[in-house]
């Protein structure tokens, strides 16, 4: 069960409308390495993770990211609403607003759809966990480039505290990854699957 708190896990308090930056930072809503992708990602894995701790971290770095979804979609909202039609026209936003007006709407920097494709769930413990490693590494890497687009601090500001939580969940994932190893064979993490094979980890 959740409990929707109705409000930001972080303020954004834009005041100064900015097209062009919005384009940039869609990307972490509907984009590869974005929040939306993040959130099915770690909610659709947990259900074949065999482990509860696991579960756990799973549900709760899934559920976050949807809370960072809020945030993502409330700093593009509050860059591009009250645009004139100059201001729109003289942005790559334009393009953009011929599709959606200013409608928030999931999509990359690049302007591609979200995709399911962007996540994976292979139902393999060891190797969902590395593809969660490697994607809060690769959606701090993408707030960093973010940051160093923009002076503004009000925009700045959550990005910056989206970017933390990525770091914090790498490291939750680290941990989740050591729990599965300590339950298998050291030396062969790789012998069999504990999300499918019955008697897989049993020490002999």
């Amino acid at each position: 069960m959740w409990i929707y708190e109705k409000k930001l896990q972080y303020p954004v308090k834009i005041k100064n409308p900015n097209p062009q930056l919005a384009t940039i930072i869609i990307t972490q809503l509907g984009g590869p390495d974005g929040e939306l992708a993040a959130s099915m990602r770690y909610l659709n894995q947990r259900y074949s993770m065999p482990y509860k701790e696991v579960i756990g971290i799973l549900t709760d770095v899934g559920t976050e990211e949807l809370a960072h979804l809020e945030m993502v979609a409330a700093i593009i909202y509050q860059l591009t609403r009250n645009l004139s039609e100059e201001q729109i026209m003289s942005s790559p936003f334009a393009n953009y607003f011929v599709d959606h007006t200013t409608g928030v709407y999931t999509q990359s920097a690049a302007g591609v759809p979200f995709s399911a494709k962007y996540f994976a769930v292979k139902g393999d413990t060891i190797t969902d966990l590395n593809e969660d490693l490697a994607a809060e590494q690769k959606a701090r890497m993408t707030y960093d480039n973010i940051l160093r687009l923009t002076d503004d601090p009000d925009v700045r500001e959550p990005i910056k505290f989206l970017r933390e939580r990525e770091v914090v969940h790498y490291q939750r994932f680290g941990d989740a990854l050591r729990i599965v190893q300590d339950k298998l064979d050291s030396r062969n993490f790789y012998a069999c699957n504990p999300s499918f094979d019955k008697n897989c980890g049993k020490r002999q």
